[in-house]
Formats: C-alpha cells, structure tokens, sequence
C-alpha cells in the first residue's frame, strides 16, 4: 500500500466531513476554538539576560504580578494580584458545579471570573471575589440588581471563536432552573443574537456605556469584548465609547458550541490581533498610563505561562483563559477514557460540549454528571494551575531583568518564523528584520 497517496486537498478528515454533512444534511457545531495551524505564541522566543542585561535572582529579588483594571472612569477599579482572569462562560454552557469550581479557584489567588451569558448564580457570585458580569445581545438573564451586585460590566460585542455569530444553547441543556433564568421554554434549543438589539454602532455604545455607569452609581469598571477581526479599529471605537477595559478574543478562543466553518474560517490569530489593539491604545494616548488609562486583555489560546509573558511583553495587561480553565478543572480527564469513546470521542479530543453529555460533569446539565465535579476539589485544581502560569511568567520575566511582569516589552522578543515576526512586529531570530514594516 506504500504507493497510495493521501491529498492535501482532500484529505481524510475533508472526506469525513463531506460524507457526514450528505448523510446529514446539517452543518456540524462544535466546541473549543480553532483546531488549524496558526502562528501563535509558540513562535516566539524571549531574548534572556546575560551580559548586555541583568537578570534578577528567582529566590532573592522579588517580581511583581498585581494588575489594576478599569481606574479610567470607574470609582472602584479592579485590583486583582495576577494578570489572569476567567474569561465568560456561562452558567448553562457549564454546571452549576463548574461555575461555583471556577469562583472558588480565582478567588484563592486573587483573580476575577467572568459570568458568560444567562444571568449570576448565588454560587458563582457566592464564591467569586471578583466577578465580572457579561451584558450580551441575547440579555438572557440580566437585571439591574445583578449588575450592581457584580464588581465589573462586560459588555460584549464578539467572541473570538465566532465574531460576528450569536450564541447557540441546545434544547438538552435547558432544564428548568436554566430556562428560568433566560426566560425559555424548557428543553428548546436557544440561538441568541449576533448583535445588540439596541445600537447599531459605536455612537449607541457610548449611550449604553453611559447608562450602565447610571445604573451602577459610576463605581463599576466597564469592559468592552471585541472577536479579533477589524481589531485596530474596533479597540478605538470602544475607547471612544468610554471602555475603561478592553478585551480581545483571538480565533483560538473557545466557545461552548458554534459552527465549524464559522470557527476555523472568521476572525484572526490572537498574534496578529494584539499589535493592532496595542497601537490603537497608544496612538489614543491611552496605553500602560497606569490605572487611568485603558487596560487591554487578550484572550484566545493561553495555555501556559511562557503565553501569559509573551502576551503581557506585546501589551497586554492581563490575559484571560477559557477553556485551559476547563481542563484544569478535569475536562477531556483520561480517567473517563471509556465514557468518551462511548460518545464517539476519546479523552483528549472531546469537544461535542453542546451534547450536555460530558463525562467530567463540566459542561452538561445533567445532574449524575454535574454531581461528578466537587467544586471545592476544581477550584483546588484551577488555584494551582493559576499559580503555575503566574509563577513561570516570573520565571521568564526575571531571566529578563524585569522587576514585574508587566515590565516585559517587544524588545524582550524575538520571532523563529517569518510569519509571527511580522504579525507580532518583533525581528526575526539572529536578525533586526521585521517583515513588512520596511525595517
């Protein structure tokens, strides 16, 4: 069989997907985010202390971690001790147990979680220091007292996986408790809208903004959530709406469940995205002014703490995770190996989240399943993963003679393909050359 050839074109999974979508006639949903090649924070390298720079001694000079997060109009800005948060998702998505798992172990380190569509449940603002409360086109859930109770606003207008598509929640997660929380009918699938009812652009924003700051007496700060498409452009058309934060989601960001075609082929890499939210902020004259100016976090694919200093050296001033955060707490856990093939995957590779038919009991509603997830146990489990990211980006940040890791800058960085130095707009390993800036 040596002489067959696979082709690049069509390949084997290309040929599963044209078959499953004739003998289906329906477009295939999935979870997680984009699962092509694309140059990502892997590509780039950090340029080490020596000679020319000073190093800090690990267990002798210390290196700050602590971020404050919308000082710019809000009276009680965020003060959180890491530069990673828990991005939004909701309570539906996820387990009630999920939900309160991810409080209990943002809460332990010092670090916000975000609410995600479909309302606040008494266990995640029970449990969660920091919670940020996301105001999405569907308002599925939302009330005035919730946005007071919460310590930040997110209003969001993209997601990474699916900038410019709405939510999806299928019929099997909607039980009763989630049904009456969204105002639906129990057991129907629920596809929210891919855009505010209330604006069609940037000048409505600014009156959204402004009412939500009534609505909670100014002391809130106001995030604006972009997908990475037009970054450059849609960063400063928030920070003229009055964002006090804002947050970009790249194409690796994961999302309960959305088209595949929409996942792999909308939107940009989170590489590419956050040079272009940096230069808007910094051509407003807005970027790394202190708690006065407007923080940028970006989202999209974290997964280790080399990630975090790479995207805090590019500009960032935080990042937030997904579904990293997911697996920490036990999602795709080999342990359920057998309950994972059962469904047609395998532990590792299970993205099917919109079934409700997770084995870890992390993103289902069933409640034998739900009852698998100790939330003191995840929360455990995602305090320490937190603590790893922020102790390897300290790590690296003093290899660099950085006294915080917010100190961290391109001039760190280096890129080892030409791809990345010219979406990162850092030189090329071994060169001052960075494509397409004629440098």
């Amino acid at each position: 069989m040596s002489h067959l050839r696979e082709s690049a074109t069509f390949d084997r999974a290309t040929i599963h997907a044209i078959q499953r979508a004739a003998a289906t006639g329906v477009y295939d949903i999935r979870g997680w985010g984009a699962k092509r090649p694309l140059p990502h924070f892997d590509d780039l390298l950090f340029l080490g202390a020596s000679m020319s720079r000073y190093p800090l001694e690990g267990y002798r000079e210390a290196c700050g971690t602590d971020v404050v997060l919308g000082g710019r109009h809000a009276e009680y800005p965020l003060h959180l001790d890491i530069p990673v948060t828990i991005a939004g998702m909701s309570f539906g998505a996820l387990s009630a147990q999920a939900k309160e798992a991810l409080g209990r172990g943002a809460s332990e380190v010092g670090t916000s979680t975000t609410t995600g569509d479909g309302g606040m449940t008494p266990e995640e603002r029970g449990q969660s220091k920091h919670l940020v409360y996301q105001y999405l086109p569907s308002r599925y859930g939302m009330n005035p007292d919730d946005l007071r109770r919460a310590d930040a606003i997110e209003i969001v207008l993209g997601q990474g996986a699916k900038p410019g598509g709405g939510g999806m929640l299928l019929g099997q997660k909607i039980n009763a408790r989630v049904a009456a929380m969204r105002t639906l009918p129990q057991g129907i699938d629920q596809r929210s809208a891919c855009r505010h009812p209330d604006w069609t652009g940037p000048d409505d924003l600014t009156i959204k903004i402004q009412e939500l700051r009534e609505i909670t007496d100014h002391e809130k700060p106001i995030y604006v959530k972009v997908g990475a498409t037009r970054t450059y452009y849609d960063v400063k058309l928030a920070v003229h709406a009055g964002a006090d934060v804002v947050v970009v989601d790249g194409m690796q960001g994961g999302t309960a469940a959305t088209q595949d075609v929409f996942i792999e082929h909308v939107g940009i890499p989170t590489l590419a995205a956050l040079p272009q939210a940096v230069r808007a902020l910094q051509e407003l004259g807005v970027h790394r002014q202190g708690p006065t100016g407007v923080q940028l976090i970006v989202s999209g694919g974290i997964r280790t703490g080399a990630d975090v200093a790479k995207a805090l050296a590019l500009g960032a001033d935080a990042v937030a995770i997904g579904t990293a955060a997911l697996i920490a707490l036990g999602d795709n856990d080999p342990r359920y190996s057998a309950e994972y093939e059962a469904l047609g995957s395998a532990a590792g590779f299970y993205d099917d989240f919109q079934d409700g038919r997770d084995p870890a009991g992390i993103t289902t509603q069933d409640p034998e399943l739900a009852a698998r997830l100790d939330p003191v146990e995840g929360g455990r489990r995602l305090a320490n993963y937190l603590r790893v990211l922020t102790m390897e980006a300290q790590t690296i940040a003093r290899a660099c003679g950085k006294s915080h890791v917010t100190h961290l800058e391109p001039e760190d960085l280096v890129a080892v393909t030409i791809e990345a130095a010219a979406m990162a707009r850092v030189p090329l390993a071994g060169t001052d050359w960075i494509p397409g800036t004629g440098r």
